[in-house]
């Protein structure tokens, strides 16, 4: 069983930074694939960014891509994404998930477990 708590969302203007932490229970936390998914009021959840369970491979929604840098240590059993240039479209409900996968999967189903999310709120 894996516990997700998602952290660092908040309030920002167009053009800022935040990171968002994802921490972890469970003993098999690095043998996970992890994502990071959001999900704008109106709007159904869409994929932002995964990593396979090494952290050394990588995808990005081309919206994200550029702008955001996800990453994760498996000492602190932590995820970590970086968005930088953030726009009033990356408004939304930030969520972490995780599963057991061969690679850094774009596929919701595909991961079983949901962290309660975070909410990103960028100002024009």
């Amino acid at each position: 069983q894996v516990q997700l708590v998602e952290s660092g969302g908040g309030l920002v203007q167009a053009g800022g930074s935040l990171r968002l932490s994802c921490v972890a229970s469970g003993r098999s936390f690095r043998r996970y694939a992890m994502a990071w998914f959001r999900q704008a009021p109106g709007k159904e959840r869409e994929f932002v960014a995964a990593i396979n369970w090494s952290g050394g491979s990588t995808s990005y929604a081309d919206s994200v891509k550029g702008r955001f840098t996800l990453s994760r240590d498996n000492a602190k059993n932590t995820m970590s994404l970086q968005m930088n240039s953030l726009k009033p479209e990356d408004t939304a409900v930030y969520y972490c998930a995780a599963d057991y996968a061969d690679g850094p999967t774009s596929i919701a189903s595909l991961y079983g477990y949901w962290g309660q999310g975070t909410q990103v709120t960028v100002s024009s």
